[in-house]
């Protein structure tokens, strides 16, 4: 290597054959050597880029610092101690840090720094956006989420608020440290030539090969598998690294775009090899079959209520009356499951009405907005429905002006057809929900007066992310009062202990009693309307509110003495951990179907556990209507034996809530787990995912279609003949 002579007027393009050329002798060279003295060879590998590393402090502080931030990343998002010292995910991201900067040495020496400082910053944004993003979702940010990033403008303050941390900001120590050493290096000598450096860009590129290697010898079928898949980005990341990942995921997120060119064949297979039993009609009955065919039906996207909400009351007030009222006269689903993964609502309005799952890159509403689904929507405008949708956001937004149109909404209500304006009561993002919910009910008339049946979805906006607008939220006291009496003089004081007020988890409970006290006025409204009549109420939150898991901890174990959660230990059976597990339980929303006429003989709690997939096969059995591709089950014909499955890979049974990430679990019954229990669901979970991302990405509802009309067309041909 130490013969290979460095140019000076060499140009970059003469330089890079020079590169190939010698790559290719010394490689070979390498590798002989390799096989007559391993040892010398490698402790001659060493020495070179152990010279290397002292006459080049501000390469070596490149490859430290950028693995450093990869390293913490993992501790500070995965959070457990094994990972900074999992080797896997060390020797995959050391393998891409090496390799990239050693195309610093084929550049003219003064561009060395500016190029390194350039891969620095990038590893930096890479690692600030992922910890920030796993705050909020509990997952790795995707290169494909560039098309959606614009709507976090609209809760940046929400970001800030309640996502960003002190620790986001550790990552810029990396061009810190870098420019420091550059200065430091600059001093020592002159780094202003043109001279490039050929010997040391080989050496450091089988280093880089190297430890290449040595890594893809580490992984296991299991793991080389996922990382094709992506769609357990946490587990990608453990075994990966952060920097694998996000190389993955540029490919992964570019996919859609080349669908005509790669991988249709094998979604085509695994689509119809996952439908294949499906009958074309619906096959079962049950005591819900048909109960409400031909009634109204009015959904409500409840923004942001959690199923905690329900039941809670703060000094005897409770949070959501209304939500506590209707499950008294409803069919209550208190075990019900959000599925969204980074389209948040829009996933929910997605899974609601097709019973798939949300897209694995991107978002459904931005990236697959084109493709053909069977929805609730269309299907019931097949039986004489009217479909129509109501928000008083920008119809722009989360792309829902195109794509409630793709899903079968006849109109969509939208900002523009509210009158919004400045002098406009706003809570939250828009115009609050008491405003909303009056306006709607002249629009819902006007549809009612068409005489037709119709199906209706109402997606509410108050309750949304960031919980600010306390002061318009009307009085509601989060904080725990309690009466002494004097002993001595037997008087009653009232003493208050601040409890939950100030906190995040406190605001949003003060939001969702208002919002649940909208809902009540708009539901007593719909009555004084007549437009409750022959009319089923469908409601559900669409998600969690992604608040912070120490505010849970303080609201289950508030100690009032220090103002804080106390500890749990094994001994303190009151006490209620909230770890990872805990607290995706506690992501649960409400769903409650409501019918005023038969309330009484309708009045049911299911407790089995349901997710958002669920409700189309559900909702279908008591309307009329049937997808042969849901993904999902009528709850009533399933029953015990449902799993729900999240876009993260995790999943949850009546028995037990397994982490695909970590590869733990949380016993949800006393009951024995027989073999093969959780292998067996997590097969499930893996086909059910690539099924519902291979029937989104490459349209093959749309082919399905197109080879059953040209199946029809046959049949047609041949009859005539």
């Amino acid at each position: 290597m130490k013969k290979i002579i460095n140019k000076k007027d060499n140009s970059f393009k003469d330089t890079l054959k020079d590169v190939l050329n010698n790559m290719k002798v010394i490689t070979v060279a390498f590798f002989k050597d390799l096989k007559k003295n391993p040892k010398k060879t490698i402790l001659n590998l060493i020495n070179n880029c152990a010279e290397i590393i002292k006459n080049n402090s501000v390469f070596f502080t490149y490859i430290i610092t950028s693995l450093f931030i990869g390293i913490v990343l993992r501790y500070f998002t995965i959070h457990t101690l094994e990972n900074l010292f999992l080797l896997k995910p060390i020797l995959g991201d050391l393998a891409i840090i090496i390799l990239l900067g050693s195309i610093s040495f084929i550049l003219k020496e003064k561009n060395r720094f500016p190029y390194l400082l350039t891969l620095s910053i990038i590893f930096t944004i890479i690692c600030i956006a992922n910890s920030i993003y796993y705050t909020f979702y509990t997952s790795f940010v995707s290169v494909s989420l560039i098309a959606t990033s614009r709507y976090a403008v609209a809760v940046g303050d929400a970001i800030v608020e309640n996502v960003m941390k002190i620790q986001d900001f550790v990552y810029i120590l990396a061009p810190i440290l870098l420019i420091y050493a550059h200065a430091k290096s600059k001093k020592k000598k002159n780094i202003d030539s043109d001279n490039r450096d050929i010997r040391k860009m080989i050496v450091s590129v089988i280093s880089g090969l190297i430890i290449l290697i040595v890594f893809i010898l580490s992984l296991t079928s299991k793991d080389i598998g996922r990382y094709a898949k992506q769609w357990n980005r946490e587990y990608i990341v453990m075994r990966f690294g952060v920097y694998a990942y996000q190389l993955n995921d540029i490919v992964k997120s570019i996919e859609p775009k080349l669908t005509s060119l790669f991988g249709y064949d094998d979604a085509l297979k695994t689509f119809n090899e996952y439908f294949a039993d499906r009958s074309d009609t619906q096959n079962w009955e049950n005591e819900y079959t048909g109960i409400f065919k031909g009634k109204n039906i009015l959904v409500i996207h409840d923004e942001s209520m959690q199923n905690l909400n329900i039941g809670l009351t703060f000094n005897g007030e409770a949070v959501t009356p209304t939500l506590n009222r209707l499950v008294k006269d409803s069919i209550y689903f208190s075990n019900f499951y959000p599925q969204v993964s980074v389209g948040t609502s829009s996933d929910t309005e997605f899974t609601f009405n097709t019973s798939l799952m949300p897209s694995s890159n991107g978002t459904v509403f931005v990236s697959f907005f084109n493709r053909e689904y069977i929805s609730t929507p269309l299907l019931l405008r097949d039986n004489g429905y009217y479909a129509f949708s109501m928000h008083a956001n920008n119809g722009s937004y989360w792309n829902r002006n195109i794509m409630h149109e793709t899903l079968g909404y006849q109109r969509f209500y939208s900002k523009e057809d509210y009158d919004v304006k400045k002098t406009d009561e706003m809570v939250g993002l828009g115009l609050s929900d008491k405003e909303f919910f009056l306006r709607s009910i002249a629009k819902i008339k006007e549809v009612n007066a068409m005489g037709q049946p119709y199906y209706g979805t109402v997606i509410t906006l108050s309750n949304h992310t960031p919980f600010a607008d306390v002061d318009k939220y009307g009085k509601f006291d989060v904080d725990l009062k309690e009466t002494v009496t004097d002993p001595e003089t037997g008087e009653e004081t009232t003493v208050s202990y601040p409890y939950m007020e100030g906190t995040k988890l406190g605001n949003y409970f003060k939001s969702a009693h208002y919002a649940d006290t909208q809902l009540g006025m708009f539901i007593d409204m719909l009555e004084e309307e007549g437009l409750l009549d022959n009319t089923v109420l469908v409601i559900y939150g669409d998600h969690d509110a992604r608040l912070p898991k120490a505010d849970y901890r303080r609201l289950y174990n508030y100690d009032k003495e220090t103002d804080s959660a106390r500890e749990c230990t094994e001994t303190d059976t009151d006490c209620k951990i909230i770890d990872n597990n805990t607290y995706e339980l506690l992501r649960k929303v409400p769903f409650i179907i409501y019918s005023k006429e038969t309330k009484e003989s309708l009045h049911k709690e299911v407790t089995d556990v349901m997710g958002m997939y669920d409700c189309m096969p559900t909702l279908g059995n008591m309307f009329g209507f049937y997808n042969k591709y849901a993904l999902g089950h009528d709850i009533f014909d399933i029953k015990d034996n449902n799993i729900v499955v999240f876009p993260t890979g995790n999943w949850v049974t009546n028995k037990i809530y397994y982490n695909a990430q970590n590869n733990t679990w949380l016993p949800l019954k006393e009951t024995e787990i027989e073999a093969g229990y959780i292998e067996e669901n997590c097969k499930y979970t893996e086909k059910l995912l690539s099924a519902s991302n291979a029937t989104i990405v490459f349209n093959l509802i749309k082919h399905a279609r197109e080879t059953q009309e040209a199946k029809n067309d046959y049949i047609e041909e041949k009859v005539i003949d």
